[in-house]
């Protein structure tokens, strides 16, 4: 960890975190789960005054993917025909679209969540989810429970997997397997959702 410590000991991290967590939503190869697990695997070896607050930076993750998706969801909503052409063009956008619709006219959100977790999956729903103008309030508070989610999730790998293993990047990479599994795990689930005509 120690090739890292400059940045990771110093308060940009939460800076770099915030601007890669927002940005993914955009550029979803952006390594912002990595870097989360990094830091929180320091915070678990530093001290209060060289490493990242524990807290501090699970909120700062989860703010960001907040705010990453409602600037997707608005520039979503604002994008017109165009917009709307691009999706009906995509079988995967216009099929996660419609079951979003669903998901959220039912008052359940869970999609979201688990959208949150897949590759992609994020952009795919904040972006149907305002070029098909659903309501804020029916999206945010899914967003707001994705992002802390995962958020805490991605701190908890790091942090935990650096008391059982070691701050060593031995304990990343077993928890950056752990993230990449888990949207996978998720990213199978969205696939296997019956879509809503199938449901009766």
């Amino acid at each position: 960890m120690e090739s890292v410590g400059s940045l990771i000991g110093s308060p940009w991290i939460y800076a770099v975190v915030a601007l890669s967590v927002l940005l993914d939503v955009f550029l979803p190869v952006l390594p912002s789960g990595v870097l989360v697990i990094t830091a929180a695997t320091a915070a678990a070896a530093g001290t209060a005054t060289d490493a990242p607050d524990i807290l501090v930076l699970t909120l700062c993750a989860a703010t960001a993917s907040v705010l990453g998706d409602l600037v997707a969801y608005r520039l979503a909503w604002r994008g017109g025909a165009r917009l709307d052409r691009a999706i009906a063009r995509s079988r995967r956008l216009k099929s996660a679209q419609e079951r979003l619709g669903a998901a959220l006219a039912r008052g359940g959100g869970a999609l979201v969540v688990l959208a949150r977790f897949a590759p992609a999956g994020r952009a795919v729903v904040s972006l149907g989810a305002g070029a098909a103008r659903h309501r804020a309030r029916d999206f945010l508070p899914w967003s707001a429970l994705a992002g802390l989610s995962w958020a805490a999730y991605s701190v908890a790998l790091g942090y935990f997997g650096a008391h059982w293993l070691g701050a060593t990047w031995l304990a990343t990479a077993v928890s950056v397997g752990a993230l990449f599994a888990a949207g996978a795990g998720a990213g199978y689930l969205m696939r296997r959702r019956p879509h809503p005509s199938e449901a009766s």
